[in-house]
């Protein structure tokens, strides 16, 4: 089974909800490792679910660059 990507967008009571493309999923928060955090990235894969700390700062280094880019302007 491929594995499927997924980042954590906000946890709303025991839910997490979760991007997966151009979608959210509400998934429960126990179902998630207890080192979740939001704007972790996340990886489905049979029947586990792991954080990518790599692919997370990344993400972050990205998101953290393109906001330095709107306010330099």
């Amino acid at each position: 089974m491929k594995k499927l990507k997924g980042i954590i967008d906000r946890f709303e009571g025991q839910y997490a909800v979760i991007e997966i493309g151009n979608e959210t999923k509400d998934l429960l928060r126990s179902s998630l490792p207890k080192e979740a955090n939001v704007g972790d990235v996340i990886y489905f894969k049979d029947d586990k679910v792991t954080v990518d700390k790599e692919a997370t700062e990344k993400l972050r280094k990205e998101i953290e660059d393109l906001m330095d880019e709107v306010w330099d302007d």
